[in-house]
């Protein structure tokens, strides 16, 4: 009996600390501008790609931002990060979404932005 009462705790225990994590990938333009640049010939160059991650945590199922809301953070903080000046453009932008859930009482909520910088040179 107290053996069983060890592997019930043990279990209980692993149980509430388990944690399981879920990832997305996000291709589809969410953007508000439509502006479109057709890259087919050699009058542009790569400068840098950059990438931003905003966080929100969320206790009991309560806090942190909507998915929408993170999504619209990261945006604006790669375009900060970013620092566009004269002809350079943001190019291949792409938010990746991550959920992570330890125990049932504790969920993080993290997305991922990121884009390419490329220069016009004519």
């Amino acid at each position: 009996m107290k053996h069983l009462l060890k592997i019930a705790v043990l279990a209980g225990c692993l149980f509430l600390f388990a944690g399981c994590g879920v990832s997305s990938h996000f291709t589809s333009n969410k953007n508000l501008n439509q502006t479109q640049v057709v890259l087919t010939q050699n009058n542009f160059k790569v400068v840098k790609t950059v990438q931003t991650e905003v966080t929100a945590r969320y206790y009991f199922g309560i806090g942190g931002f909507t998915k929408d809301e993170l999504a619209a953070k990261a945006y604006t903080n790669l375009v900060q990060e970013a620092n566009l000046q004269g002809s350079q453009a943001l190019v291949n932008y792409t938010i990746q979404e991550r959920s992570k859930m330890f125990t049932i009482f504790y969920m993080e909520r993290s997305v991922i932005a990121t884009a390419t910088v490329i220069e016009f040179t004519e």
